[in-house]
């Protein structure tokens, strides 16, 4: 078997090394713990100086970095002034490239012989296989040894009850009889490469949705340990049981050694195994390319966990992965690591707040309007745009308003006569509909909430708000004159002391304004949901700036210049927003009508919880402004987005 020696870190590398090496020159090197090595990898200490070597781990890198690497060491290897200098690269060396390193290096390289490349050193482990035993990262390539190894020394592990459960059981099983050979085994496990404890969180919330729909997943959160204790054990285990892997894919998951082991691994299966799709890469945020995996597409899950779930069970079950749905268990040991790194709950009730603003009052009617005669649709339609209070347009003859008899024979008279037909109880209406016309109760309660967003836009215009329409709804913000750059609105009453917060500021080149939706809703009461909005503009010096219609560009913006902002920022800016659309009243009053009105509570719900969190409270709400991730932390502004 030759090795590429991928599965060794460079700490394993120089290991491997100073032993074969040693063996060869049948010297001992001294080895040293990591840090600052001066050139030093081992040594071998004589009367008239020191033999010298270094181990240079460039596999991905290739002949042209180790070239440039060595040209950065002369000056280190001339200061050590060794009897002999030895190197040892995992890079395959043609005599050639000899020639040239030793030029590099200097007088301390007696001959070319004491540069061992990628294929010398795969010589020396033919030469001495008790070395190859002991390494044991170089069992996950695919030796006669893992076999031997595993079917030994690995098994009788598996017998010690330190080995945790959930690991041993993925191992290989034992030979039988007098064969060395190990019994065949079903890759039925999905593997989750991921790095700790970046990726925990998001591991927690994947694998026990994964076995609910009954696959066997397997991560190193279950082994329940420190650090890379079993990590000899997980990779013997993903070698012969693994069916699938997925990757989770950002740039500091990648960057990690362990990630990076595991997935040189795994590749070498996927060829093994002859699937191309072995590896599954989760999309967790952008990242660079990963080398050996294409333009294999990834599940993402940016846009949100729940769709990028949806999107992976589709794929596994495209690929057929195996599972078993009606014997689906949830392994314990998830929950379990969840509770060890959970905040401790205090017996203390505490008060948290909301984005919910009550309806305290509403109409107790709702009327349907009938035309006494024949009518022109089109300007019945005409009539009900330009009425400037909501209604909805029912059948083909009458419609829906809050108004008053007068009212309507005033706004109407161009459309035609209508009457009161029916005086329909409002909250019944919403519950259980209107038979009479037809209206089921998902349709009134649509027509209600679409008639009450109506109100809040009507009275956001009449208040000088400025309207912004979303992919998927409407947001008002406060406008210049309302909230001048750099200005702060203060919020409070008298009981809680007098803040304030920016509704407009500059940041990063750039004007963003604070502004929110406005969701109906009447479940599990009736109120006023609100949804926090920042849009952006090109900083041109004037009130306003130069608005931005590109999205994307958009939705970068509000990743980099609101990345820093916390709850306290976000909860404040909606009270100052609150504040400028009340005025001094402790009410909104939406007009349905000129005698009507829906009535909403201006300070958003306070709830109460029975426990609390001991968490640090580092921020006080006077402070938020001066702080300067208020306005964005120092990040990249090219971060991507969707």
């Amino acid at each position: 078997m030759k090795y590429d020696f991928s599965t060794l870190s460079a700490d394993e590398f120089e290991d491997l090394s100073r032993d074969l090496v040693g063996a060869d020159l049948a010297i001992r090197f001294e080895a040293f713990t990591v840090g600052t090595d001066s050139g030093i990898d081992g040594r071998h200490a004589v009367a008239d100086g020191s033999i010298v070597l270094q181990a240079k781990h460039y596999f991905r890198s290739g002949f042209s970095k180790l070239k440039s690497k060595m040209k950065e060491e002369r000056h280190s290897i001339d200061g050590l002034k060794p009897k002999r200098y030895v190197l040892a690269t995992t890079v395959a060396l043609t005599p050639a490239n000899k020639d040239a390193l030793a030029e590099i290096i200097g007088p301390s390289l007696l001959s070319t012989g004491d540069i061992f490349g990628a294929d010398d050193l795969n010589a020396l482990l033919r030469a001495h296989p008790e070395i190859e035993r002991a390494h044991h990262k170089l069992w996950g390539q695919n030796t006669s040894v893992l076999e031997e190894v595993l079917s030994s020394v690995v098994r009788k592990a598996m017998a010690s009850e330190n080995i945790p459960t959930a690991l041993s059981r993925l191992l290989p099983p034992a030979t039988t009889g007098n064969s060395n050979v190990p019994e065949p085994v079903e890759r039925d496990v999905v593997f989750i490469i991921k790095a700790s404890p970046i990726d925990d969180e998001f591991t927690l919330w994947l694998a026990p949705k994964l076995e609910a729909e009954g696959y066997q997943i397997f991560a190193d959160v279950l082994t329940l340990q420190p650090g890379d204790r079993w990590r000899r054990e997980i990779n013997a285990a993903l070698r012969h049981r693994a069916v699938k892997v997925l990757l989770l894919c950002r740039d500091s998951t990648l960057a990690d050694e362990n990630v990076q082991d595991d997935l040189d691994i795994a590749l070498e299966l996927a060829k093994e195994l002859g699937d191309q799709r072995f590896v599954i890469p989760l999309r967790m945020e952008t990242f660079r390319k990963v080398k050996g995996l294409g333009d294999t597409v990834a599940v993402n899950f940016v846009k949100g966990w729940g769709d990028g779930l949806d999107k992976l069970l589709d794929t596994l079950q495209r690929q057929k992965v195996p599972r078993n749905s009606e014997q689906a268990s949830i392994n314990s040991n998830w929950e379990m690591f969840r509770r060890r790194g959970a905040i401790e709950i205090v017996n203390e009730p505490e008060r948290l707040t909301s984005n919910w603003l009550r309806i305290a009052e509403a109409p107790d009617f709702i009327r349907y309007y009938e035309s006494s005669g024949a009518i022109d649709k089109n300007r019945l339609q005409r009539a009900l745009d330009s009425f400037g209070h909501p209604a909805a347009l029912i059948g083909g003859n009458g419609f829906l308003a809050f108004a008053d008899q007068p009212e309507i024979e005033m706004a109407f008279e161009t459309a035609g006569r209508f009457k009161v037909k029916h005086e329909i109880p409002l909250d019944e209406f919403v519950v259980n509909g209107f038979n009479k016309l037809r209206v089921d109760r998902q349709t009134a309660s649509n027509l209600v909430i679409a008639m009450m967003k109506r109100a809040w836009s009507n009275y956001c215009k009449r208040n000088g708000f400025i309207e912004y329409t979303y992919s998927n709804s409407v947001g008002f913000h406060a406008s210049a004159e309302h909230a001048p750059t750099g200005k702060k609105i203060p919020w409070g009453n008298q009981a809680d002391k007098k803040r304030s917060s920016m509704l407009r500021n500059s940041a990063k080149g750039h004007i963003w304004q604070f502004g929110v939706t406005a969701i109906p809703t009447f479940w599990p009461f009736w109120h006023f949901k609100l949804k926090s909005r920042v849009l952006f503009a090109e900083d041109d010096k004037t009130p306003t700036g130069v608005p931005i219609n590109d999205v994307k560009k958009l939705h970068r913006l509000r990743r980099s210049v609101c990345k820093g902002w916390r709850n306290k920022q976000w909860y404040g800016r909606m009270l100052a927003f609150l504040e400028l659309l009340s005025g001094e009243s402790a009410f909104i009053r939406l007009p349905l009508s000129e005698t009507k009105e829906i009535v909403i509570e201006a300070t958003p719900m306070l709830f109460s919880s029975p426990v609390s969190t001991i968490l640090p409270n580092l921020l006080d709400e006077d402070d938020e402004e001066t702080d300067a991730s208020t306005l964005g932390r120092p990040d990249n502004d090219e971060e991507a987005g969707e």
